[in-house]
């Protein structure tokens, strides 16, 4: 029987927070969030304790939210919202450094860090900033976790309802330019909660992605094709639309910060366009799905027929595309 850790969460409130939180509560660990004032907090984390307070402020961290309690685990699953320059740096790696700081002074053995596998590969602000937060913890003298999942359902449903009215599926150049292995939130939130205890999950860097086979764009659309009962269409888009878009205002972001915030997130939808969320086979250095390890139990094609049938809900945010 595993012996239940006092688990330290901060990110607890997005989807897949609430979903590892879930998850930690199911193995038995005690769990303190520290999180925003919201009304709702109650309801969307039963059982777990809830410190009000803001998780980028280190004097909040520590004052609100470690006190002087002992945690044996601090968790985080903390992100910018909206990938752009200054929200990266300010959250992806300063506030988790202030987490860490806080962390090693409060004398926790073990952070859990919940990133991205794009960062093999960083070309965007946001990339950088959480390779530079994994490189200071990995060299900080505690134990660490890097968790790196691929492509999140949700992050691949935006085109759902689009197909079911009728419409065709976009793609990018023939939709078979990248593959990722997707991976559903609860099994993302039990590989991160299997993290707390598994001592051969420590001091690693994880790449982690879904059971099944990787799917491409085209293989998504087929399968909402076939689910819907639509007679496949698809509608091509080059990626160099977006690259030519992200060039354009990029010459307006240097006046204007609000261009360059948008520059940044045409840069990004051109590097989800182009780039595989799979990881990199050492010896080549090219996307691997052999080299992409497979956890959890919820397949894609599952998730499509849930929310077709308002199983379950479109809750992309700030991951909407289209």
């Amino acid at each position: 029987m595993v012996e239940p850790r006092n688990v330290f969460l901060v990110g607890a409130t997005g989807t897949i927070g609430r979903a590892t939180a879930r998850a930690l509560r199911q193995a038995g660990h005690r769990v303190t969030a520290l999180i925003r004032h919201r009304p709702d907090g109650a309801a969307l984390l039963p059982g777990i304790t809830l410190r009000e307070g803001d998780p980028t402020d280190p004097r909040s961290i520590r004052s609100d939210g470690l006190r002087d309690d002992r945690f044996d685990v601090v968790l985080s699953c903390l992100a910018s919202r909206t990938g752009a320059p200054s929200d990266a740096w300010a959250v992806d790696y300063r506030a988790h450094m202030d987490l860490l700081s806080a962390a090693q002074a409060a004398g926790i053995g073990h952070m859990i860090l919940l990133s991205a596998l794009c960062v093999q590969k960083p070309r965007l602000a946001f990339q950088h900033a959480k390779l530079a937060f994994e490189r200071a913890l990995a060299a900080a003298p505690l134990d660490h976790t890097i968790v790196r999942p691929t492509a999140f359902f949700k992050s691949l449903s935006g085109q759902v309802m689009r197909v079911r009215d009728g419409k065709p599926y976009l793609i990018f150049g023939d939709g078979r330019l990248t593959a990722c292995k997707p991976i559903h939130d609860d099994d993302l939130a039990a590989y991160l909660a299997h993290c707390v205890t598994e001592p051969d999950l420590r001091n690693r860097t994880l790449p982690i992605g879904g059971p099944g086979p990787a799917l491409t764009p085209r293989d998504m659309g087929e399968i909402l094709f076939d689910l819907t009962g639509q007679t496949p269409r698809y509608r091509a888009i080059s990626p160099r639309v977006l690259s030519g878009i992200a060039g354009g205002l990029g010459v307006l972001g240097r006046v204007s910060p609000r261009m360059a915030d948008r520059a940044e997130f045409a840069r990004t939808g051109h590097y989800y366009a182009t780039e595989s969320m799979l990881a990199l086979d050492p010896a080549t250095g090219h996307p691997d799905a052999q080299a992409t390890p497979s956890f959890g139990t919820h397949h894609l094609r599952d998730h499509y027929a849930d929310l077709l049938a308002g199983r379950a809900k479109d809750d992309r945010g700030d991951h909407a595309v289209f």
